[in-house]
């Protein structure tokens, strides 16, 4: 993966992070406080500017204007997704084989469950981020990157999907508590978008 297609990589999640702001909103309104689609949104916008005015050299710059646009956005979801975006940037390699990108995407992870001290089943983007993590740990380094993101895509869905059975234990759907159960988490939706969207390069 070069830096173009890591540019349009971003610019397809933010295609997909448009056309579903009313999806995710609505899952927000019902477990949290309703601002997320719009963060989400107005973010990848500002991402997708900064990316068409200086799209960078490598990957890992690419994702930089992701991660910056990110960590000028309110709501706890914007910092949390601008330090996972932030490990992305990290590496500065002009070419990313599946060993970088699953090196970002596991340190990306890690810092997000530090941070947010959320766990697998806490009904958070992290219970998308982890399976995905996984599936890319357990690819083949021979397997074409884009066939890896593929998996991880599908582990990502099924992640979120799977948060509709927990009751939440970080983020605001934890305050709400039970009322919250049968609600997908929405990070954890853009979360399975985002790698979706690069599944779709494959």
């Amino acid at each position: 993966m070069n830096s173009d297609e890591a540019s349009a990589w971003i610019l397809r999640f933010h295609s997909k992070g448009t056309e579903g702001v009313e999806e995710l909103t609505d899952l927000d309104r019902r477990a949290g406080d309703g601002d997320f689609g719009w963060n989400i949104s107005s973010a990848l916008t500002r991402a997708t500017h900064a990316l068409q005015s200086d799209p960078g050299m490598t990957p890992g710059q690419a994702f930089g204007r992701v991660c910056d646009a990110f960590l000028n956005t309110g709501g706890t979801s914007g910092p949390l997704f601008g330090l996972w975006f932030g490990e992305l940037a990290r590496s500065e390699a002009e070419l990313w084989s599946l060993r970088e990108l699953r090196t970002a995407v596991r340190a990306g992870t890690a810092a997000v469950m530090r941070l947010g001290k959320a766990e697998l089943g806490h009904m958070t983007m992290v219970d998308a981020m982890v399976p995905a993590a996984i599936a890319l740990e357990q690819a083949n380094l021979t397997t074409p990157v884009w066939a890896a993101v593929a998996d991880a895509a599908a582990a990502a869905m099924a992640g979120a999907e799977s948060t509709q059975t927990m009751v939440a234990r970080r983020g605001r759907a934890s305050y709400i508590g039970e009322r919250a159960r049968g609600v997908i988490d929405p990070g954890a939706l853009a979360v399975a978008w985002f790698f979706a969207s690069g599944s779709s390069a494959s």
